[in-house]
């Protein structure tokens, strides 16, 4: 089966300073982090700027597509129980 992200719901986790999403491969869930430094260097809007989580949730929801498209790519060239995708994945 191929990795779907059905769930919209996303969550800002401090500990990690990254947005936790979920994504779906049949039964199994796949939890997938992005590191908030990657947000922020991909955004215009957020650079050289005070960040709150809210502008950092908004703008992974405006980005959503692109990074499922990153996490899916991450998922498929390996297993894990968990992902974190970085700056380095964006490029």
């Amino acid at each position: 089966m191929a990795l779907e992200f059905p769930n919209p719901s996303r969550s800002f986790d401090e500990v990690r300073s990254a947005i936790r999403f979920i994504g779906h491969d049949g039964m199994f869930e796949v939890p997938f982090f992005i590191e908030v430094a990657a947000l922020a260097r991909s955004s215009a809007g957020l650079r050289n700027r005070e960040l709150s989580e809210e502008m950092y949730l908004s703008t992974f929801d405006l980005t959503r597509r692109s990074i499922e498209d990153v996490a899916r790519e991450a998922y498929s060239h390996r297993r894990q129980t968990s992902y974190t995708l970085t700056a380095a994945d964006f490029r």
